[in-house]
Formats: C-alpha cells, structure tokens, sequence
C-alpha cells in the first residue's frame, strides 16, 4: 500500500466533503467550538464545563458528554471532529481537565464511527495568522478578518481549526 492509497481511504478527509457537518474544539474549561452544519452555514460560541462546588469529579465529563450528544442530534449528524492537541499545559489541573475532555471525545468518536484527529496548536496559528506562535489576540483579530466575531481566544481557536480542516480537508492538501 503506497501513501496515495491511504490518503484516499482515510474517512477525515471524505468526511470534509460540502455536504457533511464537521465540528472543531478548542478543549477546555471553557471550550470554543465551531461547527459547519451540512447546509454550509458555520456557528460557533463557546460552552463551559466549570462544575459547581457541589458537583463530583465527573461531573464535568458527563457534561461534555452531554453536550456532544445535544450538537450531535441538533446539528449532525456529526461526519468528522477536530480539535486542538495540545502538547503542553501551563498548569497541571489544565493538562488534567485536557486528558479528560480528550478521553471523553474519543470514545464518544469511537463509539458512533466518528473520525477524529488532533490539529497542533502552531499549525492552527500558523494557517490563521501566518505565525506559528501567534498570540490570543491574533487569533481572535485572524477570526475577525474572515467575518467571525469571536467571545473570545477559545472560539476563536476553534473557528481556526475548523478553517484550517475544511481549507486543507483536514491537511492533506
């Protein structure tokens, strides 16, 4: 099997097509999403997933969940998912809060056939804003000129991943 092979089997890049609904996360606390609905219209905001001070450990990730499955059923059927991969926390509850949405998304992926896959954060900033280590208000000001009006650097994150995805069919171009 050569690489052409691969490339035209691998379900990320067919799942871009015009017709089919991507989402794009930017993992978090506060996580910004940005999805383009089978209709082409793009959204985007962003969700929190602080527990309250009376909710368990979990709680958090049930809600995540929760919210996959709700965008799932109101916007999908969801045909592929990007999401920021982060390589380095600044803070341990950060990199903890991380692993858990990540382990959360991928077996939601896995368990309806999902294709997922990690974008690196200087990929993002780079085809955003032309500097692979751009700072959050460049993010926000790159989403800007292409017409968004992002809350803030998480949803502006997303709407770069989700660019980046359908501009590159997921980076093989």
């Amino acid at each position: 099997m050569n690489a052409q092979d691969y490339i035209r089997t691998d379900p990320l890049p067919e799942a871009v097509g015009r017709k089919n609904t991507v989402l794009a996360l930017d993992l978090g606390t506060t996580t910004g999403w940005a999805i383009r609905g089978f209709d082409g219209l793009i959204t985007s905001g962003t969700v929190s997933f602080k527990p309250s001070r009376y909710d368990g450990g979990g709680m958090r990730y049930l809600r995540f969940t929760n919210w996959l499955t709700e965008i799932d059923r109101l916007s999908g059927p969801i045909a592929a998912i990007y999401f920021e991969e982060v390589r380095r926390h600044v803070g341990t509850d950060a990199a903890h809060v991380f692993g858990g949405l990540l382990a959360v998304l991928t077996s939601w992926g896995e368990l309806r056939g999902i294709p997922y896959q990690g974008v690196a954060v200087g990929t993002i900033k780079k085809h955003a804003t032309g500097k692979g280590n751009a700072p959050k208000q460049a993010m926000i000001d790159a989403a800007c000129a292409r017409g968004f009006t992002p809350a803030d650097d998480n949803e502006a994150d997303a709407i770069a991943i989700l660019l980046w995805a359908l501009e590159t069919r997921g980076g093989v171009q």
